[in-house]
Protein backbone atom coordinates (compact mmCIF):
# COMPACT_ATOMS: atom_id res chain seq x y z
CA UNK A 1 0.00 0.00 0.00
CA UNK A 2 2.71 2.19 0.84
CA UNK A 3 4.10 1.63 -2.81
CA UNK A 4 0.83 3.32 -4.14
CA UNK A 5 0.51 5.81 -1.59
CA UNK A 6 4.00 7.49 -2.30
CA UNK A 7 3.49 7.52 -5.52
CA UNK A 8 0.52 8.96 -5.97
CA UNK A 9 2.00 12.21 -3.55
CA UNK A 10 4.73 12.09 -5.65
CA UNK A 11 3.60 12.01 -9.43
CA UNK A 12 1.85 15.44 -10.11
CA UNK A 13 -1.08 14.34 -11.88
CA UNK A 14 -2.01 12.13 -9.64
CA UNK A 15 -5.00 12.21 -7.59
CA UNK A 16 -4.46 12.90 -3.86
CA UNK A 17 -3.86 10.86 -1.21
CA UNK A 18 -6.61 10.71 0.88
CA UNK A 19 -5.78 7.78 3.33
CA UNK A 20 -3.61 4.71 2.88
CA UNK A 21 -4.47 1.46 5.87
CA UNK A 22 -3.22 -1.88 6.22
CA UNK A 23 -6.47 -2.78 8.17
CA UNK A 24 -8.80 -5.20 6.22
CA UNK A 25 -12.03 -4.35 5.02
CA UNK A 26 -14.99 -6.82 3.71
CA UNK A 27 -14.19 -8.56 0.85
CA UNK A 28 -10.91 -9.92 1.72
CA UNK A 29 -9.15 -7.01 0.70
CA UNK A 30 -6.38 -6.35 3.30
CA UNK A 31 -5.68 -2.63 3.56
CA UNK A 32 -6.51 -0.23 0.63
CA UNK A 33 -5.32 3.42 -0.37
CA UNK A 34 -7.87 6.18 -1.15
CA UNK A 35 -7.52 9.00 -2.88
CA UNK A 36 -9.03 12.41 -3.30
CA UNK A 37 -10.49 13.09 -7.25
CA UNK A 38 -9.24 16.12 -8.81
CA UNK A 39 -12.11 18.86 -8.79
CA UNK A 40 -11.92 19.67 -12.64
CA UNK A 41 -12.03 16.19 -13.84
CA UNK A 42 -15.02 16.01 -11.95
CA UNK A 43 -17.31 18.52 -12.93
CA UNK A 44 -16.23 17.83 -16.57
CA UNK A 45 -15.83 13.96 -16.53
CA UNK A 46 -12.84 14.36 -18.73
CA UNK A 47 -9.64 12.95 -18.22
CA UNK A 48 -6.05 13.72 -19.80
CA UNK A 49 -3.61 11.17 -20.97
CA UNK A 50 -1.25 12.51 -18.18
CA UNK A 51 -4.04 11.65 -15.36
CA UNK A 52 -4.15 8.18 -17.46
CA UNK A 53 -0.67 7.58 -17.30
CA UNK A 54 0.04 8.60 -13.74
CA UNK A 55 -2.93 6.49 -12.67
CA UNK A 56 -1.28 3.61 -14.10
CA UNK A 57 1.36 3.87 -12.44
CA UNK A 58 -0.29 4.67 -8.87
CA UNK A 59 -1.96 1.58 -9.49
CA UNK A 60 1.54 -0.61 -10.33
CA UNK A 61 3.17 0.54 -7.02
CA UNK A 62 2.37 -2.64 -4.88
CA UNK A 63 3.87 -4.41 -7.67
CA UNK A 64 6.70 -2.42 -8.06
CA UNK A 65 7.57 -2.02 -4.09
CA UNK A 66 7.28 -5.46 -4.43
CA UNK A 67 9.94 -6.18 -6.40
CA UNK A 68 12.32 -3.36 -5.84
CA UNK A 69 12.25 -4.45 -1.55
CA UNK A 70 11.99 -8.96 -2.18
CA UNK A 71 12.95 -9.07 -6.20
CA UNK A 72 11.69 -10.02 -8.99
CA UNK A 73 10.75 -13.52 -7.91
CA UNK A 74 9.68 -12.68 -5.23
CA UNK A 75 6.13 -10.80 -6.36
CA UNK A 76 3.11 -12.34 -5.02
CA UNK A 77 -0.33 -12.18 -6.45
CA UNK A 78 -1.40 -9.76 -4.18
CA UNK A 79 -1.72 -7.24 -7.13
CA UNK A 80 -3.84 -8.74 -9.45
CA UNK A 81 -6.48 -6.67 -9.32
CA UNK A 82 -4.11 -3.35 -10.26
CA UNK A 83 -3.05 -5.35 -13.53
CA UNK A 84 -6.16 -6.34 -14.50
CA UNK A 85 -6.92 -2.19 -13.75
CA UNK A 86 -3.89 -1.52 -15.64
CA UNK A 87 -4.67 -3.64 -18.36
CA UNK A 88 -8.17 -2.20 -18.76
CA UNK A 89 -7.33 1.55 -18.79
CA UNK A 90 -4.32 1.10 -21.02
CA UNK A 91 -6.16 -0.62 -23.85
CA UNK A 92 -8.92 2.10 -23.41
CA UNK A 93 -6.31 4.67 -23.93
CA UNK A 94 -5.31 2.57 -27.39
CA UNK A 95 -8.80 1.85 -28.77
CA UNK A 96 -10.95 4.56 -27.36
CA UNK A 97 -9.19 7.43 -26.81
CA UNK A 98 -6.64 7.36 -29.46
CA UNK A 99 -3.87 8.19 -26.70
CA UNK A 100 -1.19 6.14 -29.09
CA UNK A 101 0.88 6.25 -31.77
CA UNK A 102 -2.01 4.54 -33.71
CA UNK A 103 -3.17 7.66 -33.84
CA UNK A 104 -6.76 8.82 -33.02
CA UNK A 105 -9.13 6.43 -34.17
CA UNK A 106 -11.77 4.39 -32.51
CA UNK A 107 -10.69 0.98 -32.92
CA UNK A 108 -13.43 -0.88 -30.44
CA UNK A 109 -16.44 0.35 -28.65
CA UNK A 110 -17.20 -0.04 -24.93
CA UNK A 111 -17.85 -3.15 -25.49
CA UNK A 112 -14.82 -5.05 -27.16
CA UNK A 113 -16.27 -5.14 -30.17
CA UNK A 114 -13.87 -3.39 -33.09
CA UNK A 115 -14.17 -0.98 -35.22
CA UNK A 116 -13.31 -1.77 -39.08
CA UNK A 117 -14.49 0.61 -41.39
CA UNK A 118 -18.26 1.86 -41.24
CA UNK A 119 -18.67 -1.81 -39.77
CA UNK A 120 -18.65 -2.61 -36.39
CA UNK A 121 -17.07 -6.24 -36.55
CA UNK A 122 -16.70 -9.18 -33.56
CA UNK A 123 -12.95 -8.65 -31.87
CA UNK A 124 -11.97 -12.04 -33.50
CA UNK A 125 -12.70 -11.02 -36.95
CA UNK A 126 -10.04 -7.80 -36.89
CA UNK A 127 -6.71 -8.08 -38.67
CA UNK A 128 -3.94 -9.85 -36.69
CA UNK A 129 -1.58 -7.05 -37.41
CA UNK A 130 -3.93 -5.05 -36.29
CA UNK A 131 -4.51 -6.78 -32.78
CA UNK A 132 -1.05 -7.52 -32.36
CA UNK A 133 -0.37 -4.24 -32.49
CA UNK A 134 -2.55 -2.83 -29.99
CA UNK A 135 -1.65 -5.37 -27.85
CA UNK A 136 1.80 -4.30 -28.00
CA UNK A 137 1.20 -0.67 -27.65
CA UNK A 138 -0.90 -1.43 -24.06
CA UNK A 139 2.39 -3.56 -22.82
CA UNK A 140 4.60 -0.49 -24.24
CA UNK A 141 2.43 1.59 -21.77
CA UNK A 142 2.20 -0.92 -18.77
CA UNK A 143 5.97 -1.71 -19.02
CA UNK A 144 6.91 2.01 -19.14
CA UNK A 145 4.71 2.87 -16.06
CA UNK A 146 5.86 -0.12 -14.39
CA UNK A 147 9.37 1.15 -14.66
CA UNK A 148 8.58 4.65 -14.02
CA UNK A 149 7.05 3.47 -10.67
CA UNK A 150 10.47 1.16 -9.82
CA UNK A 151 12.64 4.24 -10.46
CA UNK A 152 10.30 6.24 -7.79
CA UNK A 153 10.38 4.40 -5.28
CA UNK A 154 14.11 2.75 -5.70
CA UNK A 155 14.91 6.58 -5.84
CA UNK A 156 12.99 7.05 -2.34
CA UNK A 157 13.63 3.25 -0.54
CA UNK A 158 14.42 5.50 2.72
CA UNK A 159 11.12 7.11 2.49
CA UNK A 160 9.51 4.43 1.85
CA UNK A 161 10.88 2.02 4.39
CA UNK A 162 10.25 4.67 6.85
CA UNK A 163 6.51 4.93 5.47
CA UNK A 164 5.85 0.99 6.43
CA UNK A 165 7.58 0.89 9.39
CA UNK A 166 5.07 4.04 10.26
CA UNK A 167 2.24 1.67 8.80
CA UNK A 168 3.14 -1.29 10.28
CA UNK A 169 2.49 0.95 13.55
CA UNK A 170 -0.16 2.83 13.23
CA UNK A 171 -2.40 0.65 10.47
CA UNK A 172 -3.97 3.85 8.86
CA UNK A 173 -1.89 6.97 8.18
CA UNK A 174 -4.44 9.95 6.55
CA UNK A 175 -3.49 11.94 3.41
CA UNK A 176 -2.20 15.07 5.09
CA UNK A 177 0.00 13.59 7.68
CA UNK A 178 1.36 11.35 4.69
CA UNK A 179 2.77 14.17 2.44
CA UNK A 180 4.08 15.90 5.45
CA UNK A 181 6.41 13.35 6.48
CA UNK A 182 7.00 13.22 2.82
CA UNK A 183 8.15 16.90 2.54
CA UNK A 184 10.84 15.81 5.32
CA UNK A 185 12.50 14.05 2.32
CA UNK A 186 11.21 15.51 -1.42
CA UNK A 187 9.08 18.37 -2.40
CA UNK A 188 6.21 17.55 -3.87
CA UNK A 189 4.06 18.72 -6.60
CA UNK A 190 1.43 21.06 -6.73
CA UNK A 191 -1.36 19.79 -7.49
CA UNK A 192 -4.92 20.77 -8.45
CA UNK A 193 -7.15 21.07 -5.37
CA UNK A 194 -9.49 17.89 -4.75
CA UNK A 195 -12.93 17.75 -4.30
CA UNK A 196 -14.29 16.79 -0.85
CA UNK A 197 -16.31 13.83 -2.43
CA UNK A 198 -16.55 10.64 -4.87
CA UNK A 199 -13.59 8.73 -3.08
CA UNK A 200 -11.89 6.23 -5.33
CA UNK A 201 -9.99 3.25 -4.00
CA UNK A 202 -7.07 0.74 -5.15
Amino acid sequence: EVGHALLATLLKHADELNKVTIIPRSGGVEGFTQFLPQEDMIDSGLYTRNWLLDRITVALGGLAAEAEVFGDDETSTGSSNDIQQVTNLARQMVTLYGMSELGPMALESMDNQVFLGRNLMPRNEVSEEMAHRIDNKVREIALSCFSQARQVLRQNRSLMDHLVDLLLERETVEGQEFRQIVRQYVDIPEKTAPAPVKLVSL
